[in-house]
């Protein structure tokens, strides 16, 4: 098992003595979340894609803007995808890879 670095000792210091208090203000968000748990933890298929540089590169971008692998981001949108919730919405990183953004010179 990996060791602990000083930060995650104090986290679970904290979560061991009761000092941590769940964000989670509904019954219906809890559910949510464990859902969302128990689809990330049930991963028992592998899949091979084939991705374009420039799209690998900017998931990744995306996943570490977003904190998590990029492996998981794509299993995320995918899952997100099958089940009807996928919502796309605007980053950064979309205006600067499709030219939106960019301010236009003058001919």
């Amino acid at each position: 098992m990996k060791t602990l670095d000083r930060y995650e000792k104090q986290v679970l210091s904290a979560f061991e003595t009761g000092k941590l208090k769940s964000t989670v203000t509904s019954e219906a968000s809890l559910r949510r979340y464990r859902e969302y748990a128990r689809a990330t933890l049930t991963k028992n298929r592998r899949v091979n894609v084939r991705l374009s540089t420039q799209d690998l590169s900017e998931l990744q971008t995306r996943a570490a803007e977003e904190g998590v692998p990029y492996q998981t981001l794509i299993a995320s949108v995918l899952h997100k995808f099958v089940t009807g919730r996928f919502a796309e919405k605007p980053s950064r990183l979309t205006a600067r890879s499709n030219g939106r953004g960019r301010k236009r010179r003058a001919a």
